[in-house]
Protein backbone atom coordinates (compact mmCIF):
# COMPACT_ATOMS: atom_id res chain seq x y z
CA UNK A 1 0.00 0.00 0.00
CA UNK A 2 2.14 2.56 -1.12
CA UNK A 3 1.81 6.43 -2.39
CA UNK A 4 -0.13 5.73 -5.37
CA UNK A 5 -2.90 4.25 -2.84
CA UNK A 6 -3.25 7.18 -0.93
CA UNK A 7 -3.65 9.50 -3.60
CA UNK A 8 -6.16 7.03 -4.82
CA UNK A 9 -8.95 6.85 -2.01
CA UNK A 10 -7.91 11.19 -1.68
CA UNK A 11 -8.81 11.64 -4.99
CA UNK A 12 -12.36 9.68 -4.60
CA UNK A 13 -12.93 11.53 -1.38
CA UNK A 14 -12.03 15.45 -2.67
CA UNK A 15 -14.86 14.39 -5.91
CA UNK A 16 -17.05 14.41 -3.07
CA UNK A 17 -16.28 17.09 -1.40
CA UNK A 18 -16.43 19.15 -4.63
CA UNK A 19 -19.95 17.77 -4.99
CA UNK A 20 -21.37 18.78 -1.82
CA UNK A 21 -19.33 22.12 -2.37
CA UNK A 22 -21.35 22.64 -5.33
CA UNK A 23 -24.46 21.80 -3.38
CA UNK A 24 -23.42 24.15 -0.46
CA UNK A 25 -23.16 27.16 -2.88
CA UNK A 26 -26.51 26.65 -4.09
CA UNK A 27 -27.98 27.22 -1.00
CA UNK A 28 -26.23 29.99 0.07
CA UNK A 29 -27.99 31.83 -2.72
CA UNK A 30 -31.55 31.47 -0.58
CA UNK A 31 -29.33 32.37 3.10
CA UNK A 32 -29.03 36.01 4.11
CA UNK A 33 -25.15 36.92 2.64
CA UNK A 34 -24.08 36.83 6.88
CA UNK A 35 -24.13 32.97 6.47
CA UNK A 36 -21.26 33.00 4.17
CA UNK A 37 -19.17 34.08 7.08
CA UNK A 38 -20.38 31.81 9.26
CA UNK A 39 -19.90 28.90 6.95
CA UNK A 40 -15.87 29.99 6.94
CA UNK A 41 -15.67 30.52 10.45
CA UNK A 42 -16.79 26.49 10.85
CA UNK A 43 -15.01 25.11 7.99
CA UNK A 44 -11.64 23.91 9.91
CA UNK A 45 -13.91 22.23 12.63
CA UNK A 46 -16.39 20.54 10.50
CA UNK A 47 -16.58 18.32 7.22
CA UNK A 48 -18.35 19.21 4.17
CA UNK A 49 -21.68 17.23 4.53
CA UNK A 50 -22.28 18.55 7.86
CA UNK A 51 -21.76 21.99 6.97
CA UNK A 52 -24.52 21.23 3.78
CA UNK A 53 -26.72 19.88 6.44
CA UNK A 54 -26.57 22.93 8.67
CA UNK A 55 -26.97 24.82 5.46
CA UNK A 56 -30.87 22.94 4.70
CA UNK A 57 -31.30 23.40 7.96
CA UNK A 58 -31.03 27.04 8.16
CA UNK A 59 -32.83 27.37 5.14
CA UNK A 60 -35.62 26.11 6.14
CA UNK A 61 -35.62 29.03 9.26
CA UNK A 62 -35.09 31.82 7.49
CA UNK A 63 -37.59 30.53 5.92
CA UNK A 64 -39.93 30.33 8.70
CA UNK A 65 -38.73 33.72 9.85
CA UNK A 66 -40.20 35.06 6.64
CA UNK A 67 -43.75 33.23 6.50
CA UNK A 68 -44.39 34.11 10.44
CA UNK A 69 -42.94 37.92 10.76
CA UNK A 70 -44.53 40.35 9.22
CA UNK A 71 -41.92 42.96 9.61
CA UNK A 72 -39.69 40.50 6.99
CA UNK A 73 -42.02 39.05 4.87
CA UNK A 74 -41.33 42.06 2.45
CA UNK A 75 -37.47 41.17 2.38
CA UNK A 76 -35.56 38.79 0.78
CA UNK A 77 -33.94 36.32 3.11
CA UNK A 78 -30.88 37.10 1.59
CA UNK A 79 -30.49 40.64 2.24
CA UNK A 80 -31.41 40.06 5.88
CA UNK A 81 -29.23 41.75 8.21
CA UNK A 82 -27.12 40.00 11.00
CA UNK A 83 -28.74 42.15 13.71
CA UNK A 84 -32.04 40.24 13.00
CA UNK A 85 -30.86 37.71 15.05
CA UNK A 86 -30.79 40.10 17.77
CA UNK A 87 -34.59 40.80 17.90
CA UNK A 88 -35.24 36.87 17.57
CA UNK A 89 -36.18 36.06 21.63
CA UNK A 90 -36.69 32.62 23.26
CA UNK A 91 -40.68 32.39 22.16
CA UNK A 92 -39.40 32.73 19.04
CA UNK A 93 -37.60 29.77 19.08
CA UNK A 94 -40.23 27.60 20.71
CA UNK A 95 -42.50 28.50 17.92
CA UNK A 96 -40.10 27.93 15.26
CA UNK A 97 -40.00 23.90 16.87
CA UNK A 98 -43.63 23.88 16.86
CA UNK A 99 -43.68 24.72 13.09
CA UNK A 100 -41.32 22.17 12.41
CA UNK A 101 -43.85 19.40 13.19
CA UNK A 102 -45.71 20.19 10.71
CA UNK A 103 -45.15 22.58 7.31
CA UNK A 104 -45.77 22.80 3.92
CA UNK A 105 -43.66 24.23 1.05
CA UNK A 106 -44.05 24.11 -2.50
CA UNK A 107 -47.58 22.23 -2.16
CA UNK A 108 -45.03 19.39 -0.14
CA UNK A 109 -45.76 18.94 3.39
CA UNK A 110 -42.96 18.29 5.54
CA UNK A 111 -42.86 16.75 9.40
CA UNK A 112 -40.33 16.44 11.87
CA UNK A 113 -40.24 14.02 14.74
CA UNK A 114 -38.11 15.08 18.12
CA UNK A 115 -34.87 13.99 16.29
CA UNK A 116 -35.56 16.28 13.30
CA UNK A 117 -36.31 19.13 15.55
CA UNK A 118 -33.40 18.24 17.61
CA UNK A 119 -31.14 18.42 14.59
CA UNK A 120 -32.23 21.71 12.68
CA UNK A 121 -32.32 23.59 16.49
CA UNK A 122 -28.67 22.23 16.79
CA UNK A 123 -28.00 24.24 13.03
CA UNK A 124 -29.40 27.52 14.34
CA UNK A 125 -27.96 26.82 17.83
CA UNK A 126 -24.92 26.79 15.91
CA UNK A 127 -25.11 29.80 14.14
CA UNK A 128 -25.88 32.02 16.94
CA UNK A 129 -23.12 30.59 18.96
CA UNK A 130 -20.43 31.06 16.34
CA UNK A 131 -21.85 35.22 16.22
CA UNK A 132 -21.97 35.30 19.92
CA UNK A 133 -18.80 33.91 20.12
CA UNK A 134 -17.59 35.94 17.59
CA UNK A 135 -18.97 39.33 20.07
CA UNK A 136 -21.11 40.14 16.65
CA UNK A 137 -23.87 39.50 18.85
CA UNK A 138 -24.56 40.46 22.60
CA UNK A 139 -26.89 37.31 23.49
CA UNK A 140 -27.31 33.87 22.22
CA UNK A 141 -31.28 33.15 22.84
CA UNK A 142 -31.07 29.70 21.79
CA UNK A 143 -29.09 28.45 24.58
CA UNK A 144 -32.21 29.29 26.51
CA UNK A 145 -34.22 27.17 24.64
CA UNK A 146 -33.18 22.99 25.35
CA UNK A 147 -33.15 20.31 22.67
CA UNK A 148 -36.26 18.16 22.38
CA UNK A 149 -36.11 14.78 24.12
CA UNK A 150 -35.12 12.04 22.41
CA UNK A 151 -36.66 8.64 23.01
CA UNK A 152 -33.75 6.45 22.36
CA UNK A 153 -34.46 3.95 19.85
CA UNK A 154 -33.22 0.33 20.26
CA UNK A 155 -30.51 -0.37 18.05
CA UNK A 156 -31.51 -2.72 15.40
CA UNK A 157 -28.61 -5.67 14.47
CA UNK A 158 -28.68 -8.75 12.67
CA UNK A 159 -28.23 -11.72 14.71
CA UNK A 160 -26.02 -14.44 14.08
CA UNK A 161 -28.29 -16.74 12.27
CA UNK A 162 -29.62 -13.77 10.17
CA UNK A 163 -25.99 -12.83 9.42
CA UNK A 164 -25.42 -16.55 7.73
CA UNK A 165 -28.97 -16.91 6.39
CA UNK A 166 -28.13 -13.12 4.69
CA UNK A 167 -24.82 -14.19 2.95
CA UNK A 168 -26.49 -17.50 2.25
CA UNK A 169 -29.05 -15.82 0.28
CA UNK A 170 -27.03 -13.57 -1.83
CA UNK A 171 -24.41 -17.09 -2.61
CA UNK A 172 -27.24 -19.40 -3.66
CA UNK A 173 -30.21 -16.74 -4.58
CA UNK A 174 -32.68 -18.90 -2.94
CA UNK A 175 -36.17 -16.98 -2.63
CA UNK A 176 -35.65 -14.82 -5.23
CA UNK A 177 -37.66 -13.82 -8.22
CA UNK A 178 -37.49 -14.50 -11.56
CA UNK A 179 -36.23 -11.16 -12.56
CA UNK A 180 -33.76 -10.79 -9.33
CA UNK A 181 -32.29 -14.05 -10.76
CA UNK A 182 -31.07 -12.65 -13.43
CA UNK A 183 -29.16 -9.61 -12.15
CA UNK A 184 -28.24 -12.13 -9.28
CA UNK A 185 -26.48 -14.46 -11.84
CA UNK A 186 -24.06 -11.51 -12.99
CA UNK A 187 -23.92 -9.88 -9.33
CA UNK A 188 -23.57 -12.56 -7.48
CA UNK A 189 -19.78 -13.26 -6.52
CA UNK A 190 -19.67 -8.75 -6.21
CA UNK A 191 -22.54 -8.74 -4.12
CA UNK A 192 -21.23 -11.61 -1.65
CA UNK A 193 -17.91 -10.06 -1.17
CA UNK A 194 -19.07 -6.74 -0.49
CA UNK A 195 -21.70 -7.87 2.12
CA UNK A 196 -19.31 -10.02 3.22
CA UNK A 197 -16.49 -7.12 3.53
CA UNK A 198 -19.20 -4.62 5.89
CA UNK A 199 -20.09 -7.52 7.85
CA UNK A 200 -16.33 -8.85 8.31
CA UNK A 201 -15.24 -5.05 9.07
CA UNK A 202 -17.21 -2.98 10.09
CA UNK A 203 -16.15 -0.03 7.39
CA UNK A 204 -18.89 2.55 6.44
CA UNK A 205 -20.76 2.54 3.35
CA UNK A 206 -18.90 5.54 1.65
CA UNK A 207 -15.70 3.83 2.76
CA UNK A 208 -16.86 0.42 1.08
CA UNK A 209 -17.41 2.34 -2.42
CA UNK A 210 -14.57 4.58 -2.22
CA UNK A 211 -12.01 1.77 -1.72
CA UNK A 212 -9.28 1.16 -4.86
CA UNK A 213 -7.83 -2.48 -6.36
CA UNK A 214 -4.17 -0.90 -4.54
CA UNK A 215 -5.70 -0.37 -1.02
CA UNK A 216 -6.14 -3.81 -0.50
CA UNK A 217 -3.08 -5.87 1.48
CA UNK A 218 -3.34 -9.47 1.09
CA UNK A 219 0.17 -10.06 2.54
CA UNK A 220 -1.39 -7.92 5.71
CA UNK A 221 -5.00 -8.19 5.55
CA UNK A 222 -4.91 -5.24 5.90
CA UNK A 223 -7.66 -2.19 3.94
CA UNK A 224 -6.65 1.39 3.54
CA UNK A 225 -10.05 3.34 3.96
CA UNK A 226 -10.83 6.92 4.07
CA UNK A 227 -12.28 7.72 7.29
CA UNK A 228 -14.78 10.67 8.43
CA UNK A 229 -12.96 13.72 9.00
CA UNK A 230 -10.09 13.33 6.32
CA UNK A 231 -8.15 10.85 8.09
CA UNK A 232 -6.73 7.52 6.67
CA UNK A 233 -6.55 4.34 8.72
CA UNK A 234 -5.83 0.59 7.92
CA UNK A 235 -8.75 -2.05 8.75
CA UNK A 236 -7.86 -5.61 9.44
CA UNK A 237 -10.03 -8.79 7.99
CA UNK A 238 -10.10 -12.19 8.00
CA UNK A 239 -10.11 -15.50 6.32
CA UNK A 240 -13.72 -15.24 5.30
CA UNK A 241 -13.10 -11.46 3.92
CA UNK A 242 -9.92 -12.68 2.24
CA UNK A 243 -11.58 -15.51 0.03
CA UNK A 244 -14.59 -13.31 -0.83
CA UNK A 245 -12.35 -10.88 -2.10
CA UNK A 246 -10.17 -13.11 -4.05
CA UNK A 247 -13.07 -14.84 -5.70
CA UNK A 248 -14.24 -11.31 -6.64
CA UNK A 249 -11.11 -9.69 -7.95
CA UNK A 250 -10.55 -13.00 -10.44
CA UNK A 251 -14.00 -12.21 -11.75
CA UNK A 252 -13.30 -8.53 -11.95
CA UNK A 253 -9.99 -8.77 -13.88
CA UNK A 254 -12.42 -9.75 -16.72
CA UNK A 255 -14.18 -6.69 -16.70
CA UNK A 256 -13.54 -3.73 -18.85
CA UNK A 257 -14.38 -0.68 -16.67
CA UNK A 258 -15.67 2.73 -17.60
CA UNK A 259 -12.53 5.51 -18.64
CA UNK A 260 -11.59 7.04 -15.32
CA UNK A 261 -13.36 4.40 -12.85
CA UNK A 262 -10.30 1.76 -13.94
CA UNK A 263 -8.60 1.57 -9.83
CA UNK A 264 -12.37 1.09 -8.32
CA UNK A 265 -12.42 -2.16 -6.29
CA UNK A 266 -16.54 -2.23 -6.41
CA UNK A 267 -17.97 -1.79 -9.97
CA UNK A 268 -21.90 -1.55 -11.09
CA UNK A 269 -23.13 -3.54 -13.76
CA UNK A 270 -22.26 0.03 -16.13
CA UNK A 271 -18.59 -0.89 -14.81
CA UNK A 272 -18.48 2.29 -12.84
CA UNK A 273 -17.57 2.60 -9.39
CA UNK A 274 -20.32 1.26 -7.66
CA UNK A 275 -22.83 3.98 -5.51
CA UNK A 276 -23.94 4.39 -2.13
CA UNK A 277 -27.23 4.39 -3.36
CA UNK A 278 -26.37 0.93 -5.06
CA UNK A 279 -24.80 -0.44 -2.36
CA UNK A 280 -27.90 0.65 -0.08
CA UNK A 281 -30.08 -1.32 -2.42
CA UNK A 282 -28.50 -4.25 -2.81
CA UNK A 283 -28.35 -4.57 0.95
CA UNK A 284 -32.12 -3.76 1.46
CA UNK A 285 -32.21 -6.84 -0.93
CA UNK A 286 -30.42 -9.52 0.82
CA UNK A 287 -31.54 -8.48 4.33
CA UNK A 288 -34.99 -8.56 3.35
CA UNK A 289 -34.98 -11.95 2.96
CA UNK A 290 -33.48 -12.93 5.44
CA UNK A 291 -35.06 -11.32 7.97
CA UNK A 292 -39.07 -9.40 7.45
CA UNK A 293 -38.99 -7.60 10.77
CA UNK A 294 -35.89 -5.55 10.93
CA UNK A 295 -35.04 -2.67 8.60
CA UNK A 296 -31.20 -3.15 7.60
CA UNK A 297 -28.81 -0.61 6.00
CA UNK A 298 -25.38 -0.52 5.44
CA UNK A 299 -25.22 1.16 8.71
CA UNK A 300 -27.01 -1.35 10.48
CA UNK A 301 -24.10 -4.10 9.08
CA UNK A 302 -21.53 -1.61 10.91
CA UNK A 303 -23.78 -2.15 14.20
CA UNK A 304 -23.70 -5.88 13.53
CA UNK A 305 -20.05 -5.81 13.75
CA UNK A 306 -19.17 -3.79 16.39
CA UNK A 307 -21.46 -6.12 18.55
CA UNK A 308 -20.32 -9.27 17.27
CA UNK A 309 -16.82 -7.72 18.18
CA UNK A 310 -17.34 -6.51 21.46
CA UNK A 311 -19.28 -9.57 22.66
CA UNK A 312 -15.88 -11.33 21.43
CA UNK A 313 -13.37 -9.04 22.95
CA UNK A 314 -14.95 -7.22 25.60
CA UNK A 315 -12.68 -4.37 24.75
CA UNK A 316 -14.90 -1.07 23.86
CA UNK A 317 -11.60 1.19 23.20
CA UNK A 318 -10.90 -1.83 20.59
CA UNK A 319 -14.37 -1.58 19.03
CA UNK A 320 -14.10 2.32 18.90
CA UNK A 321 -10.67 2.06 17.73
CA UNK A 322 -11.76 -0.30 14.50
CA UNK A 323 -14.99 1.33 13.78
CA UNK A 324 -13.00 4.85 13.41
CA UNK A 325 -15.22 6.83 16.62
CA UNK A 326 -12.90 9.42 17.72
CA UNK A 327 -14.62 9.55 20.89
CA UNK A 328 -15.10 6.24 22.86
CA UNK A 329 -18.31 7.25 24.48
CA UNK A 330 -20.03 7.47 21.26
CA UNK A 331 -19.08 3.79 21.00
CA UNK A 332 -20.24 2.98 24.22
CA UNK A 333 -23.93 4.63 23.69
CA UNK A 334 -24.19 1.97 20.90
CA UNK A 335 -23.50 -0.86 23.21
CA UNK A 336 -24.61 -0.20 26.51
CA UNK A 337 -26.88 -3.16 26.92
CA UNK A 338 -23.99 -5.71 25.77
CA UNK A 339 -22.16 -3.44 28.34
CA UNK A 340 -25.36 -4.38 30.54
CA UNK A 341 -25.24 -7.87 29.99
CA UNK A 342 -21.65 -7.87 30.90
CA UNK A 343 -21.83 -5.76 34.08
CA UNK A 344 -25.13 -8.70 35.52
CA UNK A 345 -22.54 -11.44 34.55
CA UNK A 346 -20.14 -10.17 36.72
CA UNK A 347 -22.51 -10.68 39.78
CA UNK A 348 -20.80 -14.09 40.79
CA UNK A 349 -17.31 -13.12 39.63
CA UNK A 350 -16.32 -11.67 43.34
CA UNK A 351 -16.62 -14.89 45.99
CA UNK A 352 -16.93 -13.59 49.74
CA UNK A 353 -16.84 -16.97 51.74
CA UNK A 354 -15.18 -20.40 50.83
CA UNK A 355 -17.51 -23.15 48.65
CA UNK A 356 -16.84 -26.16 50.84
CA UNK A 357 -19.98 -24.98 52.97
CA UNK A 358 -17.82 -24.80 56.59
CA UNK A 359 -18.60 -21.18 57.03
CA UNK A 360 -14.88 -20.40 57.30
CA UNK A 361 -12.87 -17.75 55.12
CA UNK A 362 -9.32 -18.57 54.16
CA UNK A 363 -7.18 -17.34 56.83
CA UNK A 364 -5.11 -13.90 55.89
CA UNK A 365 -1.34 -14.58 57.13
CA UNK A 366 1.68 -13.30 55.64
CA UNK A 367 4.21 -15.13 53.62
CA UNK A 368 6.04 -15.95 57.12
CA UNK A 369 3.32 -17.64 58.85
CA UNK A 370 2.92 -15.10 61.21
CA UNK A 371 -0.65 -14.53 62.87
CA UNK A 372 -3.75 -13.02 60.89
CA UNK A 373 -3.64 -9.45 60.45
Amino acid sequence: MGMNKETKTEKYARAQEIRNTKKMREILEDLPRFCRQYFRGIEGTTGARTRLAYAYDLRVFFEFLQKENTSLSGMEIREYPLDILEKIGKEDIEEYLEYLTYYEKDGQIFTNDARGKARKLSAVRSLFKYFYTSELLTRDVTALVPLPRLHEKPIIRLDAEEVETMLDKADTGADMTKKQLRFHEKTRVRDLALLTLLLGTGIRVSECVGLDLEDIDFKEKGLRVHRKGGYEAVVYFGDEVEEALRAYLEERAGILPKEGHERALFLSLQNRRITVRAVENLVRKYAGLATSLKKITPHKLRSTYGTSLYRATGDIYLVADVLGHKDVNTTRKHYAAIEEDRRKGARNAVQLRSPSGDGNTPSQEDPSGSAPV
